[in-house]
């Protein structure tokens, strides 16, 4: 199960930095578009299309980076008050709630990415993007988070029957000030 994890874990953060670059890259097109209008009179074609494909990049390319890093927002009023195993049991229900979402998530966009590549979407504007790759690329986050969450269920239901603590990275600093307390 290790080795799944360490794989789950590089591809996560492969992909989070595909995103990022895709994040910088629509900054780039963004401030390119801003300057060529107020300064050159010009504006650049397609930067918002740009960014509405690149948008499913640099959010789904994140989720599973911070599930893995357990970085989601939890309410912590509870949580950190009880012990390991009430904890672990928490843990269990989100993973639970989580995966019934994204499994849901996943059915209609492997429906929607279907659709978009049988009828060839793309993009309304001066430069026509396909939609089809950010709809896939949805899929494939998707697919990634729930893989990454069965194993999660599966470490918080080994914590409940042990009652050990989560364990967070080291140099987490959310996380790994709330498991000293």
């Amino acid at each position: 199960m290790a080795l799944i994890e360490r794989f789950v874990e590089r591809l996560a953060l492969a992909v989070l930095l595909i995103g990022g670059l895709g994040m910088l890259m629509s900054m780039f097109m963004g401030v390119t578009d801003i300057v060529g209008t107020q300064v050159l009179n010009t504006p650049v074609p397609g930067p918002r299309e740009l960014t509405e494909s690149t948008m499913v990049l640099i959010v789904f390319g994140a989720l599973t980076y911070a599930q893995f890093r357990r970085a989601h927002i939890r309410v912590e009023i509870v949580y950190l008050r009880s012990g390991p195993r009430s904890r672990a049991a928490m843990d269990v229900l989100a993973d639970i709630c989580a995966l019934i979402f994204f499994s849901l998530l996943l059915w209609q966009a492997i429906n929607e990415a279907r659709y978009s590549i049988q009828i060839g979407e793309a993009t309304v504007g001066l430069i026509r993007f396909p939609l089809w790759p950010a709809r896939v690329t949805l899929c494939a986050g998707t697919a990634l988070m729930i893989v990454r969450l069965l194993l999660d269920l599966i470490i918080d239901i080994g914590r409940i029957r042990s009652g050990a603590p989560l364990k967070v990275l080291e140099d987490d600093p959310v996380m790994g000030q709330a498991n000293s307390k």
